[in-house]
């Protein structure tokens, strides 16, 4: 039984640059409600996430200042909890993501914790490609990810909805 729930469809969201975070002018993309996380939440989204290509993967939560990824894609599945999520920088939008919501950022977006329950844990991934990278939203920082977020590759596959999922259709350059 698949652990991700039928007929979920993402919320998609294009961040502008702000001068500081550049984000991606493909759309970040939320999956509420997508993974059935009443049973070993955290092995469960990593089951999925590894299922559909994605790796390097990690528990935690997510960070309290503003950064983002300039070289790879990151994806954060909500096993337990809530939190408050700055997402696309300064200028974009604070989401509650709750146990069972999919993440989806292009490299570039922006993200810093605003506030958390106490029970709150994210399951994180990338797609095959170079390691992690960590920028904060400085002058210098933007100029640099502005080379290299048109480098990162798109991602085969959707890591919820696999090779067929929204991730592929709307993430075109």
């Amino acid at each position: 039984m698949s652990a991700v729930k039928a007929g979920i469809a993402p919320l998609a969201i294009v961040f502008e640059d702000d001068g500081l975070v550049p984000n991606n002018p493909m759309p970040f993309l939320v999956y509420k409600g997508a993974v059935d996380v009443s049973k070993n939440p955290e092995a469960t989204i990593e089951r999925l996430f590894s299922d559909n290509g994605w790796g390097a993967m990690w528990r935690n939560g997510v960070y309290d200042y503003a950064h983002y990824h300039a070289t790879v894609h990151e994806v954060l599945g909500v096993a337990s909890g809530h939190a408050r999520v700055q997402f696309g920088g300064a200028h974009g939008r604070v989401l509650v993501i709750a146990a069972g919501d999919v993440a989806i950022l292009p490299a570039g977006t922006g993200h810093q914790c605003l506030s958390t329950s106490d029970d709150f844990c994210v399951v994180g991934a990338y797609p095959p490609g170079p390691p992690m990278d960590l920028q904060r939203p400085t002058p210098e920082n933007h100029a640099r990810a502005l080379k290299t977020i048109p480098l990162v590759a798109v991602p085969a596959t959707d890591p919820v909805m696999g090779k067929d999922g929204p991730l592929v259709q709307l993430w075109k350059r």
